[in-house]
C-alpha cells in the first residue's frame, strides 16, 4: 500500500489559497485602476500658492 505524503498535499493547498488571493488582488487593482478620481481638481486647488 502507497503511503500518502500529506505533507506535499498541505502545500499545494497552501499554494493554490495564495495563488487565488493574488488573483483576486490583482482584479480589484485593476478596477480601482481603471475608475478615474472622483474629484481632481479639488486635490489639485491644495498646491495653487496663497494670494499675497
Amino acid at each position: 500500500m502507497i503511503k500518502q505524503n500529506y505533507a506535499f498535499e498541505k502545500r499545494q493547498k497552501e499554494i493554490a489559497k495564495k495563488q487565488k488571493k493574488q488573483e483576486k488582488l490583482a482584479q480589484k487593482t485593476a478596477q480601482h485602476t481603471d475608475r478615474p478620481d472622483p474629484a481632481p481638481d479639488t486635490v489639485a486647488d491644495d498646491k495653487k500658492p496663497i494670494p499675497e
